[in-house]
């Protein structure tokens, strides 16, 4: 039996013959009872690979849970236009080092979903993201974001990066609430 220690990728886990305590059941019953989840646990708990198991499952890959209890659960197996935020690849020791990360996600998906020059700010980019990604695909959208709280919990002690990352975070993150109508699913982690 091969542990996976370490893995975060769900594909990877299933498709390289790794051990999977069977959670599909619950990933089912949070995708069909609600729409907006934040999870908090300490580090190791798991939580980037409930991301990707996720990511995997609103992508419609239906091989990747051949023999789990969602196999049976789950009929229409819909692929989902997915927005997936880690937070966790870099270094926040300035607000610059978090605005180049969201720059970066929001660059990809706007090669995906295209953009608009009135988007000017990190929450218009996300706000125009949405809407198009919903307008082209049909698919309501689903939103994954990984350690939200990284930023936050590298500033500890400097309370004006802090201010400056609440800041930019707030307004970021607002956009959950005003675009709903075009929002399938939301999942935030974090430590915090």
């Amino acid at each position: 039996m091969k542990y996976p220690i370490g893995i975060q990728s769900f594909e990877s886990l299933r498709n390289d013959g790794y051990v999977y305590v069977d959670k599909t059941a619950l990933v089912y019953k949070l995708a069909d009872t609600g729409r907006y989840y934040f999870l908090s646990r300490p580090r190791r708990f798991g939580k980037s690979l409930l991301i990707s198991t996720l990511e995997a499952y609103f992508s419609g890959k239906k091989e990747l849970f051949d023999g789990l209890a969602i196999e049976e659960l789950e009929k229409d197996w819909k692929e989902y236009p997915i927005l997936h935020l880690d937070l966790n690849t870099a270094k926040y020791d300035s607000a610059e080092a978090l605005l180049n990360v969201l720059n970066d996600s929001l660059a990809n998906w706007e090669t995906a979903y295209g953009t608009s020059p009135t988007e000017v700010t990190p929450e218009l980019r996300f706000k125009g993201i949405i809407r198009r990604a919903y307008e082209q695909t049909g698919q309501r959208v689903v939103i994954l974001v990984d350690e939200y709280d990284k930023p936050m919990l590298q500033s500890i002690g400097n309370e004006a990066l802090q201010d400056e990352y609440r800041n930019i975070l707030k307004a970021f993150y607002s956009v959950l609430k005003t675009q709903d109508r075009y929002i399938r699913f939301a999942f935030l982690t974090g430590v915090t």
